[in-house]
């Protein structure tokens, strides 16, 4: 059993992955010489060949259209965006060829690549760096979405994402890349995409995060219950396709139900996650869904970013207002 970041664990999975599969590539902006601007790919070019592992040009477009062409041509392309905010270049190629690529072919082509992405705040970063973009992403019918929050789960979804048939977002929470480590199996293992987890059940609030809203949001609980408060927390895992089931059963037997998430408010996640709750869990609710995202604005410069993203104290008058409703 290996002990692993977050970090670690990516690479740890695109290690085991590429041991095991010839077919997968990887590349992006640093990705080769320099193992990537968070070094999530260090030593796998000394290890694999420039041929497997590479630097491509400074350009996202580039990088996405020619991981189209390798996928349906045979090869298993998992490449970077080295930062989420930097991907608007290469989202024409995202969205109308490769989510596009199955239906348009009527299954005789399949894009099964891999868009790794660093996303959110919390690193002090310039703009267009600290997005949380999933929305866009999760909106593009064809495209699967998925976002770790611990080390274990890091390299099983990633492992579940490059033998998936079509094309997977695969956004990684930078603020927790190094935030704490956990047990890995060294061997290969899978997560299921589109299932969520009970990080810990309650009975008297359902609360849904995702990425590093998830560290927080247990911060959140663990005071609210040393108030006398029963609260269940899931991580999503998968924005899309999204684990109904999980959710509409526990609303049914909490009676309320919260979504933490780091995108901004409105048209965000959260939005579709109450959506939901009150399709499948409306005659089970005491109090209204609620929302605890970032603000309707452009992601501020450093000195600012501590007033744009949920914090702990947020989060906990937030979550005692549905409690107490």
């Amino acid at each position: 059993m290996l002990v692993l970041n977050l970090i670690e664990a990516i690479t740890n999975a695109l290690d085991v992955a590429m041991e095991n599969d010839k077919s997968i590539v990887v590349y992006g902006e640093d990705v080769g010489f320099e193992g990537g601007v968070f070094r999530a790919t260090k030593g796998l070019q000394a290890k694999y060949g420039e041929e497997r592992c590479f630097d491509s040009i400074l350009a996202e477009s580039s990088i996405i259209g020619s991981g189209i062409g390798m996928a349906i041509n045979g090869l298993k392309p998992v490449v970077e965006m080295q930062f989420s905010g930097f991907m608007f270049p290469g989202f024409n190629q995202i969205v109308t060829h490769a989510a596009r690529m199955r239906n348009r072919t009527r299954g005789l082509y399949t894009v099964p690549m891999v868009i790794r992405m660093p996303y959110g705040g919390g690193v002090r970063a310039l703009e267009h760096h600290s997005e949380s973009l999933e929305t866009l992403f999760a909106h593009t019918a064809g495209l699967k979405v998925v976002v770790p929050s611990t080390p274990y789960d890091a390299k099983g979804l990633l492992l579940s994402a490059i033998m998936d048939p079509d094309p997977v977002i695969f956004m990684e929470p930078k603020r927790i890349y190094r935030a704490f480590k956990q047990e890995v199996p060294e061997e290969i293992y899978t997560i299921p995409i589109g299932k969520a987890k009970v990080v810990k059940e309650g009975t008297g609030l359902t609360v849904v995060a995702w990425g590093s809203m998830v560290k927080d949001a247990q911060k959140a609980i663990e005071i609210l219950e040393k108030e006398g408060h029963s609260i269940e927390l899931i991580d999503l895992r998968t924005i899309s396709p999204i684990d109904k089931e999980t959710i509409v059963n526990s609303v049914k037997k909490t009676g309320r139900f919260a979504v933490i998430h780091e995108a901004a408010r409105s048209y965000g996640p959260g939005a579709e996650l109450i959506s939901i709750v009150n399709e499948g869990a409306f005659l089970h609710l005491e109090a209204p869904p609620t929302r605890i995202a970032s603000v309707d604005t452009i992601v501020p410069l450093p000195k600012g970013e501590h007033h744009y993203v949920p914090n702990v104290e947020m989060m906990v008058d937030d979550l005692r207002k549905v409690l107490t409703y």
